[in-house]
């Protein structure tokens, strides 16, 4: 096993705070990368704490096995000292998650949060909440999934975009990317982070509902002529979308999120993680959201409202 990922000493005296909320996969494994570049991380997790406070969180890498010991393993948010430079949110995107009442208790004057969630429009129930605190919003192209309490796997990518809401560059943004710069995570600063969420939409609204309607890994669905000529059409309407809400998306973004896809080892959806193991889905935030925008721009979206009508039939109830 490799050396543990905790928060070694670096050049500033003042290592960056952060709170992870939500650290499962996501959380988790970004939570460990900026505790590699020498800021100083603290999680929350409620159903293992005592795990992680005695082992850490176990990562299964690309490049080997890893173990990220937080600085802090706290059962629920609470106030820190020092408050949190960054809060880090990877909680899942559910009308049953109040994430603005949930990360309040934590939120010092001049704590930034970080929303690395799914879907579009997450942030704006945040904002208004909290509009004394800069949101930075992220979203990470990665193939990361739970095998277990206290460990998790990583099997492809982990690029990560972020930006400051609702636009616009900041220096915590360029901060925070220069962190996970530093642990070898690709990092981009984007000053129209809507445009990144409707490109990483054009994946998620495809492959994320038709792997749970299918039972199926995303190599299965391409193998499917009839699914993945599907996928691709979930593809262009939400790029048609996009356009018609202000976000172009680039020439040539479906043909290339299908090669990636074909290249990568086959890949179970978090959408269907989350059913298979009966919790909640992040239906609205995938394609609920996209849907009304495009009801606002007169559009129809048949193929997306196929998708969410099929969808509610599985549905789990809320816990």
């Amino acid at each position: 096993m490799n050396d543990a990922l905790s928060s070694p000493p670096q050049a500033d005296p003042k290592p960056a705070q952060v709170l992870v909320v939500g650290s499962g996969a996501v959380g988790s494994y970004y939570g460990a990368q900026l505790a590699k570049a020498g800021a100083v991380v603290s999680t929350v997790h409620r159903s293992d704490h005592a795990l992680i406070r005695a082992q850490g969180v176990v990562i299964d890498g690309l490049q080997g096995q890893t173990v990220f010991r937080p600085a802090r393993v706290l059962q629920q948010v609470e106030a820190l000292d020092p408050a949190p430079d960054y809060i880090l949110v990877a909680l899942k995107v559910l009308a049953e998650i109040d994430t603005a009442q949930i990360i309040a208790p934590a939120l010092g004057p001049k704590s930034v949060i970080v929303l690395l969630q799914n879907g579009i429009e997450c942030e704006e129930a945040i904002a208004r909440v909290h509009p004394n605190h800069e949101i930075i919003s992220g979203l990470a192209f990665v193939c990361l999934s739970r095998t277990a309490p206290g460990r998790i796997s990583h099997t492809c990518y982990g690029h990560l975009a972020i930006g400051p809401y609702p636009r616009g560059t900041s220096a915590a943004a360029e901060r925070l990317a220069a962190l996970f710069e530093a642990a070898g995570t690709d990092c981009t600063v984007s000053q129209h982070i809507g445009l990144e969420r409707w490109k990483k939409l054009v994946w998620n609204a495809a492959f994320n509902p038709l792997s749970v309607l299918g039972r199926a890994n995303t190599q299965e669905i391409l193998d499917n002529p009839a699914a993945a000529h599907l996928a691709e059409q979930v593809m262009r309407e939400v790029c048609q979308i996009a356009a018609a809400v202000g976000y172009p998306l680039p020439d040539g973004i479906v043909e290339r999120n299908l090669a990636a896809t074909r290249k990568m080892k086959p890949y179970k959806t978090s959408m269907l993680l989350d059913y298979l193991a009966g919790r909640s889905m992040e239906v609205e935030a995938i394609l609920g959201n996209a849907i009304r925008a495009a009801e606002r721009s007169g559009l129809v979206a048949p193929h997306l409202r196929t998708l969410y009508g099929a969808l509610s039939l599985l549905a789990r109830p809320s816990a």
